[in-house]
């Protein structure tokens, strides 16, 4: 049978593959996706792919069309069923497996789903996604064969491989809210093997997401945390989003700590035994960060917002840590250099159990400065490049201290502000942080007049906070 498919242009994203069930993605997707990954595995000389799903109401449908598709291209799948998204790139290193793919909406509303997928044990993004897609509308593909499915549950091996690393010296409070994602069967396991006290919020696996949204980002999802730990006198809460990749933290006051404050905690005892070692994080990331990784002795390393870029940079540096404001956490000291927010969990709760004082006093210690949440400003897709390179240039010719790395990050006296172009989405992303209030508007200020320099008319009625 002739194999021709064509997805939703708006489908093939920069770091997966996603879309409305029902309306930009749906069976026929998943087996083409089945159909041509397999087939680029059989092309590199690879045989077994494993899958995984999160907890969505439309992941089985989704996980068997991919299987379908990859047995049609002959590979032998490893069906690890339900569970979050880490335990499926862990079953990539452990099976092993030549190819891996995650059917996962992330942290995206109930009506989406999609796919994360890896290749010899490396993030396939970018360029090979749309390769990905154009092979599929030619129909090149490897020639129908006959592969097999294996179903193999491998969540006591993972949690027993989480468990090892913990190194905590006493007993702490935790208050964990899984938000009805993909990691609560694995989360009641290991809780239940984790020293300690422990309380679980929305631990059961619900797709509709009855409670809030599963992004730990978003200040309001975690509400229910915050109450929660300051009922309990716990010592800290954690996060996750829908498919357990990314993390967030709630200190024992109920503040929460933001991704490049947390990653602080952990570069210091990551750096007690890689002493001048690189600490990657994204370009959204306080200077805060990259000031107390030089200061506990490390060497950081500004890079672009994504975690796949961030993983393929991770493993070109041998970094022993990165993360990113988002709360995806890289460890590759005793890890596998992959975004685990339940491995990220046990280990910044093992410094936690060892160090001295409660998590609110180290976040209080840190140095205190303004900045506004993340940005958003509606940009046409075809413009949104081109903006920020007519930014990048004028402040170029104009002497000012700038980073290109990922947009602009513009250094100034008062602190820094940043422009970069979403790489998912129609819109500008922009950051600014300074140590005043006065400070905060002058780079506001700086950041409106490029924005409307290049015809934009930027609305800054977001409210500042301090971090």
């Amino acid at each position: 049978m002739k194999f021709f498919h064509e997805f939703s242009a708006s489908s093939l994203r920069e770091y997966d593959i996603r879309g409305i069930v029902g309306q930009t993605l749906g069976e026929a997707d998943a087996f083409a996706i089945g159909r041509v990954f397999g087939s680029i595995v059989a092309e590199t000389g690879g045989k077994k792919v494993a899958v995984g799903r999160d907890g969505r109401l439309s992941s089985p449908m989704l996980a068997q069309a991919l299987i379908a598709g990859l047995k049609a291209s002959g590979m032998e799948v490893t069906d690890i069923g339900q569970g979050p998204t880490p335990m499926l790139y862990f079953a990539s290193f452990t099976e092993p497996a030549d190819g891996a793919v995650m059917v996962t909406g992330s942290h995206n509303p109930p009506n989406y789903n999609g796919f994360k997928m890896m290749l010899k044990n490396k993030p396939f993004f970018g360029p090979q996604i749309q390769d990905l897609g154009a092979r599929a509308a030619k129909g090149q593909v490897v020639p129908e064969a006959k592969g097999r499915v294996i179903e193999k549950d491998i969540s006591d091996a993972y949690i027993a491989r989480l468990l090892k690393d913990w190194d905590g010296t006493r007993d702490l409070k935790i208050v964990w809210d899984n938000g009805n994602g993909a990691a609560g069967n694995v989360l009641k396991k290991l809780v239940a093997k984790l020293p300690g006290k422990h309380k679980l919020l929305y631990a059961e696996v619900d797709g509709t997401f009855p409670n809030h949204h599963p992004d730990p980002t978003v200040p309001k999802n975690l509400e229910a945390l915050i109450e929660a730990v300051k009922t309990e006198n716990a010592d800290v809460g954690v996060a996750f989003d829908g498919d357990a990749d990314r993390i967030g933290l709630v200190d024992n006051e109920g503040h929460i700590l933001f991704g490049d404050q947390f990653l602080v905690l952990m570069a210091r005892d990551v750096l007690k035994s890689h002493p001048g070692g690189t600490i990657i994080a994204d370009v959204k990331a306080s200077q805060v960060l990259f000031d107390e990784v030089r200061k506990a002795g490390g060497t950081p390393l500004m890079w672009k917002t994504g975690h796949s870029l961030i993983k393929s940079k991770m493993a070109e540096t041998k970094a022993p840590l990165a993360g990113e404001m988002s709360g995806h956490i890289f460890y590759n000291d005793k890890w596998y250099g992959f975004d685990d927010a339940l491995y990220a969990a046990v280990r910044v709760l093992g410094v936690i159990a060892r160090m001295q004082g409660t998590v609110g006093e180290f976040r209080a210690s840190l140095p205190q400065v303004l900045n506004t949440p993340e940005l958003r400003f509606d940009c046409p897709e075809e413009r949104k490049f081109a903006v920020v390179a007519e930014v990048a240039a004028r402040l170029k010719e104009s002497g000012a201290n700038v980073s290109d790395t990922d947009g602009v990050r513009v250094k100034t006296e008062d602190g820094w502000w940043l422009l970069r172009a979403s790489n998912t989405q129609a819109v500008l992303v922009a950051r600014a942080e300074a140590g005043s209030e006065a400070g905060l508007i002058r780079l506001k200020s700086a950041l409106a007049a490029q924005l409307s320099a290049s015809g934009l008319a930027p609305d800054f009625s977001a409210p500042s906070a301090g971090h």
